[in-house]
Parts: C-alpha cells; sequence; structure tokens
C-alpha cells in the first residue's frame, strides 16, 4: 500500500468488482428465470468465454504493443455502456433471452481485451519486486471481499427490485475504476521490440511457453481446473433452487460463502513472505478446490454446503494467485501480456466447453453428478501437477 498508483488502482477495483459480481449473479438469474434451464445457463457460459478465447491471444500481444492503461480505460467504459444498456431492457420489460445471449458475446469481447491488459498492469504499480506477491493477494483479497459482498448485495436487490437494478449498479461502479485510472502516474513505457506481424508475435509467445516448464506447469494445471470447476460454476442457482430449495437468498449465500473462502485464502498469501512453497501452495490449493466441490455435489444441507463452498474457495484462491505469482515473476517482460494472455486463455479457454458440457451432463444425469464429475477432474489435475513440479513425471 506504499505505492500511490497501486493505492488508488485497488481502491477503484474494489467498487467495481462489487458491481460485476452483482451482476454476475443478477445475469445467472435471469437466465435461469426466463428459461428454466441448466443448458441455457451452460449456453450463456459458453458464449462469453468463447467470445473471450476468441479475441485474447491478440489482446496479450497488443498489451505487449500499447500502453495496458489505455487498454483498459477502454475496456471499462465499454463494459461500463453494456451494464446501462441491459438494464434499460429488463426495466422497459424488452428482455428476452437473445437479448442475453447477444449481451454474453459482447461482453466476452470486452473482458478478452482487459485480462491480458490487467495483468500486464499491476507489476508497473509495484516498484520492487518483493512486494508483488503481497500485491497480488491484497488484489486477491479485495477480488474476493467483492465477490463476498456483491453476491449477497445481488440476491437482496433482485428480490426488492429485481435483476434490472444489479445491471445498473455495476454499470455506475465502473466510474470509479475509470477515475482511478485517469489518476494513475505511471513511468513512461519502456520501448519494447516486439514482430510486426502479430501473427509471429503471437506465435513467439506460445513457443516461450512451451519451452518453459514451469510455466507450462502452471497453465496446464489451470486449463484442467477451469473445465472441471466449470460445472459448479453453471449449475449454482440450480444447487440452490433444486437441491437446496431456496431463492435468490440462497444463492447469494452459496456465491459469497465461496468468497468468504477464499477471502481466507487471500490473508494466508498476505501474511506469507517472498516466493519460497508457490508451487507447492498451488498443487495444495487445487486439491482443496476438488475435495470441498466434491463434497458440496452430495450435501442438501445449506450450512455443509455453504462451509464446503468456503473450503473450495479458499483453494481456487491460493492456487490462482500463486500461478500468478510464478507467471508474473519468471517471464520475461517484453513477453509479460503474450504470457499473460495464454494464462487467461487457459482459465477462459477451457470454460466454454466445461460449461456446455456441463448443461447437456445435467440434463441427463443431475446437478450433482455433474459437479461430482468435475471435482474428480480437479483431483485428477491436481495429483499430476505435484508429480511434475516435484519433477517425478
Amino acid at each position: 500500500m506504499r505505492w500511490r498508483n497501486y493505492r488508488i488502482y485497488l481502491a477503484g477495483q474494489t467498487v467495481s468488482l462489487i458491481g460485476t459480481f452483482m451482476q454476475m449473479v443478477g445475469i445467472s438469474w435471469l437466465v435461469y428465470r426466463l428459461t428454466q434451464s441448466e443448458i441455457a445457463l451452460g449456453f450463456y457460459s459458453f458464449l462469453t468465454e468463447l467470445s473471450s478465447v476468441a479475441v485474447v491471444l491478440f489482446a496479450g500481444v497488443l498489451a505487449d504493443r500499447n500502453n495496458p492503461k489505455n487498454i483498459l480505460l477502454s475496456t471499462n467504459i465499454l463494459a461500463m455502456l453494456l451494464a446501462c444498456a441491459l438494464s434499460a431492457l429488463v426495466f422497459t420489460g424488452r428482455i428476452d433471452i437473445v437479448s442475453v445471449f447477444a449481451f454474453g458475446c459482447l461482453l466476452g469481447l470486452v473482458n478478452g481485451f482487459d485480462a491480458p491488459a490487467r495483468h500486464a498492469l499491476l507489476p508497473n504499480m509495484v516498484e520492487e519486486r518483493s512486494d508483488l506477491r503481497n500485491a497480488i493477494a491484497l488484489y486477491s483479497l479485495a477480488l474476493d471481499a467483492a465477490r463476498l459482498v456483491g453476491p449477497a448485495l445481488a440476491g437482496m436487490v433482485i428480490a426488492s427490485w429485481g435483476e434490472g437494478m444489479c445491471f445498473l449498479a455495476n454499470g455506475v461502479s465502473y466510474l470509479v475504476v475509470i477515475i482511478s485510472l485517469l489518476s494513475l502516474r505511471l513511468m513512461p513505457r519502456q520501448c519494447i521490440t516486439v514482430h510486426e506481424d502479430m501473427v509471429r508475435s503471437l506465435s513467439e509467445g506460445i513457443r516461450y511457453v512451451c519451452g518453459h516448464r514451469s510455466i507450462r506447469a502452471v497453465i496446464l494445471l489451470v486449463v484442467c481446473m477451469s473445465f472441471g470447476g466449470s460445472p459448479v460454476a453453471v449449475l449454482m442457482p440450480v444447487m440452490a433452487a433444486g437441491v437446496l430449495k431456496g431463492g435468490p437468498q440462497t444463492l447469494g449465500i452459496l456465491l459469497a460463502s465461496t468468497s468468504l473462502g477464499a477471502l481466507a485464502g487471500a490473508f494466508f498469501l498476505g501474511m506469507k513472505r517472498g516466493t519460497d512453497g508457490l508451487r507447492q501452495t498451488m498443487g495444495v490449493g487445487a486439491c482443496l478446490y476438488g475435495l470441498g466441490t466434491a463434497a458440496f455435489s452430495l450435501s442438501t444441507w445449506l450450512t455443509l454446503s455453504a462451509a464446503l463452498l468456503a473450503l473450495a474457495g479458499f483453494g481456487v484462491m491460493i492456487m490462482m494467485a500463486s500461478g500468478n505469482t510464478i507467471l508474473l515473476l519468471e517471464v520475461e517482460a517484453d513477453k509479460r501480456g503474450r504470457v499473460m494472455s495464454l494464462f487467461t486463455l487457459s482459465c477462459m479457454g477451457t470454460v466454454p466447453f466445461g460449461s456446455l458440457c456441463a448443461g447437456i451432463l445435467a440434463k441427463f444425469m443431475g446437478s450433482q453428478a455433474t459437479i461430482a464429475l468435475g471435482a474428480g477432474v480437479c483431483i485428477f489435475g491436481a495429483l499430476l501437477f505435484i508429480l511434475y513440479t516435484s519433477k517425478r513425471l
């Protein structure tokens, strides 16, 4: 927090992230209300993530060529306009599922350009590498605090005023992050040599990742976790309404429980200094997430379900933050945008297919069995990662 730019950026992001998670809950509930279909929930996530995947690699090249701050200003303005437009459609009663799917595609494109630039900007705001791990942990703390507050607020807002108010609140929250970005005083960006040909630049980044054992292992684990974790994310409204016999407030409690566990994970990482044990922490976190999710799939008691999701949230937090730190520390500065775009792709690229599979499988084998199957994939990937990074594979 002693770095001025980081303080300003973190404050703006915290406010905006609360609105983002309110919108996420509102979208899930809106899709389920309009369709009463698990497949529709999976298809919305599929469209959104697939749109991000379509542009994220080239967005990484742009982040290496241009100032990430300017890219973030553009993406946040566009996201604000989209949120306000969706709110207007809901309030006027003109919303339908086709409009929601179209919104998901557009939002996915914006997110695809936003994520690599956001990752690339973070090291520029923390001038000492020794502070980077704690900076990432503190950002994750803000992220998970927002994930804790946002869904809880969304449940109350939806019950009182409907989904449209969630989207409007998110649109207003973007103003804060836009002001914070305009207030940053960053050092002039060093000239970085990147091939003029975008495809050659992208190929160079991919070759760099493939040739680096540690980076390769991190990205492959995130691929596995993103695919296996898709069912619990997509089917949460079904678990809340169908299995636990609740409503919007129950969905908010479940999502907030995940965030509470992640919040504890961020505190845990924030108290650790240096970079020792990052790979071990990442492997253990992945195992905890898989075990917590598997147990959640069997629970029909809200209190137990919330506790198990908290354990899963703790695991995924320490896994993702540790992986992010490994990449930012080990990647060369001139390839940071492209590598972080591959990291983003590893999160987003498998989610569309995982989400679509989750919706289809839930239709035939039930939501609980589908979530348990995904948890098994996560546990298997975590064990492989532990063996690979210990050089037993």
